[in-house]
């Protein structure tokens, strides 16, 4: 196994680096945590001419057909200039069609997708925000021709930019190898569908959404009906790893300010860099970005390659969780007073990498999953995200 970027994906991760720097200025992220729909449309359809949104969806639906180490990329530019687009919503829910859906809903939607003109968002977490078969209640129940879906859902990404929703829900009675769940696609401008933007630290656009009665028509079902879970496991994994490489990207970013601001303040006389300690704090950080960078393309090769990446994935987001905070900590401290203040570009990365760590498992949980793992079955690994402590 290689996780070092080849040739044409290292060629593939400076043109987007590029790119961004001349599109993406930290202004945009301000100007959009203002901004009612969250991104700039203009933006997102160059994304769209630059093949990013279609990079790893099948070639025959539109896409190139690239694995998963290149949207990997994707993610970890995207993340290192904070775009405010949303990119990780649409392609988890993308790869989720793509790996399940009808070969209609395929023809229909990613095609769309590929060009820019389909933004999509997914929704798992309710009331107990823990990714577990049992903590979703959010009903769905037959009647005639569609589904009657009721329930609330919290920490929707982008919601109030998708036109459609990926929605977890439960379609029949819970059973012991967690049947009884489906996944619906929902249209978010469906009468009976509401929602209230939360306040979050990133001042992203994240929402609570409330189905009330709302008609889904049965030919929008993903996957066979009472058997979504295996499906949304996996989605959830692909969306994990996904969001560490957007980690790895910001936090890079923001151990390199720490790092230049270190070479050039001076304080009693020479470089504050040239103190020992601010040395090991450096190093410490760019050592910290390194290895979450490792473990996330670890995991995304796994996933090209069709072995088992569970395990994999939760090293990761752990891992990310706990090292890419403390980078962030760091690059504050070695800033003083003014990386905490809202005006210095620092700050925009510390509340996204912040956010970012409490999203999709805490490290409690991941790590929880790696030992179950290796408390049930020694050298081998469960597919899919049950973050259950073992008994």
């Amino acid at each position: 196994m290689d996780v070092l970027p080849n040739e044409e994906e290292q060629m593939v991760k400076n043109l987007a680096r590029e790119f961004l720097e001349a599109e993406c200025p930290p202004q945009l992220a301000r100007d959009m945590e203002k901004d009612d729909l969250g991104y700039p449309p203009e933006l997102w359809q160059k994304l769209a001419e630059l093949g990013w949104l279609s990079i790893s969806m099948p070639e025959r639906y539109g896409g190139q057909g690239l694995p998963l180490t290149y949207l990997g990329l994707i993610s970890e530019e995207l993340g290192r200039a904070i775009a405010p687009v949303p990119f990780h919503s649409t392609m988890v829910a993308a790869l989720t069609i793509a790996e399940a859906g009808t070969d209609g809903q395929k023809q229909d939607l990613l095609p769309r997708v590929c060009s820019g003109n389909l933004v999509l968002s997914w929704a798992f977490s309710e009331e107990t925000p823990r990714y577990l078969p049992e903590t979703i209640h959010c009903q769905a129940t037959e009647d005639g021709d569609s589904f009657v879906l009721n329930g609330t859902k919290m920490f929707v990404d982008n919601f109030v930019a998708s036109d459609k929703c990926l929605v977890a829900c439960r379609t029949g009675p819970a059973t012991d190898d967690n049947a009884g769940i489906s996944l619906l696609l929902v249209d978010t401008d469906s009468a009976g569908v509401s929602q209230i933007a939360l306040t979050t630290l990133a001042k992203d656009k994240q929402s609570k959404v409330a189905f009330d009665n709302v008609r889904v028509p049965k030919f929008n079902l993903v996957g066979e009906l009472n058997q979504g879970w295996p499906i949304a496991q996996r989605m959830l994994d692909r969306g994990t790893v996904l969001l560490c490489a957007q980690m790895v990207g910001a936090t890079r970013k923001d151990a390199e300010m720490g790092i230049e601001y270190a070479k050039n303040r001076v304080a009693f006389g020479r470089p504050i860099g040239a103190f020992q300690s601010v040395q090991h704090m450096c190093a410490d950080m760019i050592l910290w970005v390194d290895g979450g960078q490792l473990l996330t393309y670890e995991a995304l090769w796994k996933m090209d390659q069709g072995l088992p990446f569970s395990v994999e994935v939760s090293q990761a987001k752990a891992f990310c969780n706990d090292k890419c905070e403390a980078v962030v900590r760091t690059s504050q401290v070695l800033h003083g007073g003014m990386g905490f203040m809202m005006e210095f570009d620092l700050h925009l990365w510390y509340r996204r990498v912040t956010t970012w760590t409490m999203r999709l498992g805490t490290s409690f949980e991941h790590r929880a999953r790696i030992a179950r793992a290796l408390l049930d079955q020694p050298g081998k690994v469960r597919l899919g995200m049950n973050l259950e402590v073992p008994a």
